[in-house]
């Protein structure tokens, strides 16, 4: 394994006077995309249970956002840490500005669920209902459910002098109960944990009617606390700080330390309370002292809390009000008629090959590649990273045949990948116990980038075959997540990922890249590189032009970067899903930027860096965003597609894009996002689906 780095720092602040004019601020431009993510759920056009997953989708969204950001802010606060942003604020500005954004994103989705969704849905028979409106044989049900499946694992816990207050565990929901003994005015609290092990939501018989499992533990109470009185009970909901980090541990004490992190994840510090609309304020106020949280941190919203859970509803069986199904197909170099097999081994050799996930098949193009090379008897090794992986990844069994059947297996897998922490660990393991080589990277840097190498024996000679992506080696992403993937087995190209590899499984000084772009090592000096070639041809009146897609814009040295460029004339368009931190339309400094978002039925991951060259144009994809975590504090990989026609393809994606009249929002120089509509007579331009099609086109398929 590597040894450690000193972390490299080249992205600092700006003048601060010229920063707040110049700068979004980061917190603040990712509530802005979540609000795009609201605003698909308002969309009337789309069918009404892809309505209510984005509502689950932004209220996930929010959780992360509040483990990972807000919990970063109020460390920083507890700490006491005084440097502005780029755009000037201090970490208390950006708590507050936060709340005060977020609150009415909170009131729109709420006020969405209750007037629109939830009534329309239930004209379609689909209903969340209170205990209110059930009827008695359906009451009778639910308590025998109650008795059956809910009472014997349900703990009441006392908070008294003989009981302190217990352990809330994270995005879990409790029932705050408020009970009396009989003759006793004295009120006395106890909390009842939902468990989280049962199906949030139980589905009446023959019916299409859910209750919440909060609904029904609090109307049997009385089984809880026998011969007491119930004076209140109301939910609630604690989110803890998710931004432990514990990663300058040795080496060998890496996987350790990230299982001790994860303890530590779970005793966090609370960062936000969601309360039941109407909780008494004694009862608020118990709860804030108790989780050592300001009251101005309590978020009081209507019922049910935890709306991530309404995804489960989504999966009703009710075709006509979803998207129509889309089925990935079938790369036309891959495709094979029936019986027959293509060798993909062959497919690659014969030129480099683009994909395009979830308009291509990831069964059909990546997991083939890995299957064929676990199954085929000429390949000699695999090397992979992986960094998200599902909980029953076929990735992960394909390396574990090819391990099993004596094959040189090296997975680098990355346990810091947040979230996914204990699911990598588990994975690791059992790639051992096959006899794998398991290495964790690089110390002080999360290995973000996406690359798979085979080593094939062929007639002639050793052939070494690449894949570089954009996206995880994950199956059930790819379905909704869009992402590029190449294939090639050029030896420059295949000589740099072995490279590598090298640097994350061994012992390498300096390395160097003929093609790949790798940060930490030369990616941040080959963008700006790259950036100022462009400004040279403007000046020599060859004309300068950038294009970049990303998820995230957020490096302060890039940013500044793009400014000089535009101030010089060369055009930028920047296609950024979520955070921007570039102020398009700025006189003098960013006149000639062009920024826009895609929201829409797939979340749009795929990078790609276009530069103009002067006629000769360059193309790259691949795992990083301008960010600076991605640019000095991660493993990262692009790589060039050099193939005229594979550029030809990625040019067809972007001008697509650039030309979305539905689901692109353009954003303003005041930093308001407008989402863009057709104009009259228009023909509408939804990229997404015109890339749906365009793949069914080139499968010969409508």
């Amino acid at each position: 394994m590597a040894t450690a780095k000193k972390r490299p720092r080249h992205s600092p602040p700006p003048a601060a006077t010229e920063a707040p004019a110049l700068f979004f601020n980061r917190e603040l431009s990712w509530i802005d995309f979540n609000a795009r993510v609201l605003a698909e759920a308002e969309d009337a056009t789309h069918p009404l249970l892809e309505r209510l997953r984005f509502v689950a989708i932004f209220d996930s969204n929010l959780d992360e956002f509040f483990m990972k950001r807000v919990g970063g802010l109020k460390q920083q606060v507890a700490s006491n840490l005084r440097q502005l942003t780029p755009d000037g604020r201090t970490p208390i500005q950006q708590l507050a500005e936060i709340q005060d954004r977020v609150r009415p994103l909170l009131e729109r989705q709420r006020r969405l669920l209750r007037e629109d969704l939830r009534p329309a849905l239930g004209l379609q028979g689909l209903e969340i209902v209170g205990w209110d409106r059930l009827d008695k044989e359906e009451r009778s049900y639910l308590g025998g459910e109650f008795e059956k499946r809910l009472f014997p694992i349900l703990t009441p816990l006392a908070v008294d002098p003989a009981h302190p207050f217990p352990f809330i565990s994270n995005l879990s929901i409790s029932l705050a109960v408020a009970v009396r003994a009989p003759g006793d005015e004295k009120v006395r609290f106890a909390r009842v944990k939902v468990p989280g092990s049962l199906p949030r939501f139980l589905l009446l018989p023959g019916t299409l009617r859910y209750v919440a499992l909060e609904e029904v533990i609090k109307h049997h109470l009385v089984r809880l606390f026998p011969g007491m009185e119930i004076v209140a009970c109301h939910p609630f909901r604690v989110t803890r700080n998710a931004d432990v980090q514990r990663y300058e541990e040795p080496a060998d004490d890496l996987l350790e330390s990230i299982q001790e992190e994860l303890r530590e994840r779970r005793f966090a510090t609370v960062v936000r309370i969601e309360i039941e609309t109407g909780m008494p304020d004694w009862m608020c106020e118990l709860l804030c002292d108790e989780l050592e949280i300001a009251t101005d941190e309590v978020y009081e919203v209507e019922a049910p809390l935890g709306l991530r859970d309404l995804t489960v509803l989504c999966g009703a069986p009710l075709p006509a009000l979803k998207f129509r199904t889309w089925t990935p197909q079938t790369p036309p170099r891959l495709h094979a008629e029936p019986g027959e097999e293509v060798d993909i081994f062959r497919a690659i050799a014969a030129g480099d090959l683009l994909v395009h996930h979830p308009y291509d098949s990831f069964p059909a193009s990546v997991q083939r590649f890995l299957d064929a090379a676990a199954d085929d008897p000429a390949v000699l090794g695999i090397k992979q990273t992986l960094y998200r992986t599902s909980s029953d990844s076929s990735v992960m069994h394909s390396l574990i045949r090819a391990a099993g059947a004596g094959k040189q297996v090296a997975a680098t897998i990355e346990l810091k990948a947040r979230f996914d922490e204990e699911r990598n660990i588990g994975w690791a393991e059992a790639l051992e116990e096959a006899g794998a080589h398991v290495a964790y990277g690089v110390v002080g840097f999360k290995t973000h980038t996406k690359v798979a190498l085979v080593v094939r024996q062929e007639k002639d000679a050793i052939r070494t075959y690449v894949h570089i992506a954009t996206g995880n080696y994950n199956a059930e992403t790819a379905r909704v997540y869009t992402d590029l993937g190449l294939f090639s087995c050029n030896e420059a190209l295949a000589a740099d990922v072995g490279q590598l590899f090298n640097v994350l499984t061994g012992y390498v000084h300096q390395p160097t890249f003929d093609k790949l772009l790798v940060a930490p090592f030369n990616m941040r000096r080959r963008f700006l590189e790259l950036i100022a070639r462009e400004v040279e041809h403007q000046k020599a009146g060859r004309g300068g032009h950038v294009l970049a897609k990303m998820n995230s814009l957020e490096d302060a040295q890039i940013v500044e970067a793009l400014y000089d460029a535009s101030a010089q004339g060369v055009r930028i368009d920047l296609i950024v899903r979520g955070i921007c931190r570039l102020r398009p339309g700025v006189p003098g400094r960013s006149e000639t930027v062009r920024v826009l978002s895609i929201v829409g039925r797939f979340l749009e991951h795929a990078r790609i860096f276009y530069f103009g060259n002067g006629g000769a144009p360059e193309y790259f994809i691949g795992s990083a965003d301008w960010m600076s975590r991605n640019l000095d504090y991660r493993v990262e990989a692009i790589a060039p597609v050099e193939d005229p026609a594979l550029q030809a393809e990625l040019r067809e994606v972007i001008d697509l894009q650039l030309a979305d009249n539905v689901k692109a929002w353009d954003l303003h120089p005041d930093g308001t996002y407008v989402q863009r509509r057709p104009a009259a007579g228009e023909e509408p331009r939804n990229s997404q689906e015109l890339l749906m099609a365009r793949a069914a086109g080139r499968a010969g398929k409508t």
